[in-house]
């Protein structure tokens, strides 16, 4: 669909007991990547699922970066309020409750930057292979909300230390955080999906 200000898919809910989920997928993925992880995770939530606005080497991303790991801080925060207003936009048409986000690595990284300059768009978060969007965040206030962090121990892109710093900042921000780190690299694999079905059962 495309007549909202992103490209995106939407699925309604069939279990209204469910929380709606924002879809965010990883570099070079689009908005029909994270739709099956979205079912398996909570199945019968409403699912939205926008594609990145800006394309590096063809490849569709939330935002730009200088090199790998290296974000161009300015497009972070353009991008994440713009997301953030796609959200508003996307509760008033489809008539949801602020949803919670479910991102891969860039995605990921631009739900991390939402929660810490737009913490009202989202209500908690699941941030696969994330690692710190802006040097310098705001102080948010995310009290009442739960993010679960999954890093990878062997991952090459997200240093340990960086994630550990993200998961320590969203705590201080009144987040209900669990950081679990898996012995696997960058990659999603079933102990992930394990985790997500655990984490959105409670």
């Amino acid at each position: 669909m495309t007549d909202l200000s992103f490209i995106h898919r939407f699925e309604p809910a069939t279990d209204p007991n469910r929380p709606p989920l924002l879809l965010l997928h990883g570099t070079g993925g689009d908005e029909n990547d994270l739709l099956g992880l979205g079912r398996m995770i909570s199945p019968g939530s409403a699912l939205l699922s926008p594609r990145g606005k800006i394309l590096e080497n063809g490849m569709p991303r939330f935002f730009r970066r200088l090199a790998e790991g290296v974000f161009d801080e300015e497009d972070v925060r353009l991008r994440a309020n713009e997301l953030a207003d796609f959200v508003a936009e996307a509760r008033k048409t489809y008539g949801l409750e602020a949803p919670i986000a479910v991102g891969f690595s860039n995605g990921a990284n631009i739900a991390a930057a939402m929660l810490q300059l737009r913490p009202e768009a989202l209500s908690g978060a699941a941030l696969l292979r994330t690692m710190v969007p802006l040097s310098s965040a705001p102080q948010a206030d995310l009290s009442g909300k739960r993010i679960l962090m999954v890093s990878g121990a062997m991952d090459p892109i997200v240093p340990a230390d960086n994630a550990k710093q993200l998961a320590a900042s969203l705590s201080g921000s009144g987040a209900e955080v669990q950081h679990d780190v898996l012995p696997t690299g960058h990659n999603l694999s079933q102990t992930d999906l394990q985790l997500l079905v655990k984490w959105f059962g409670r």
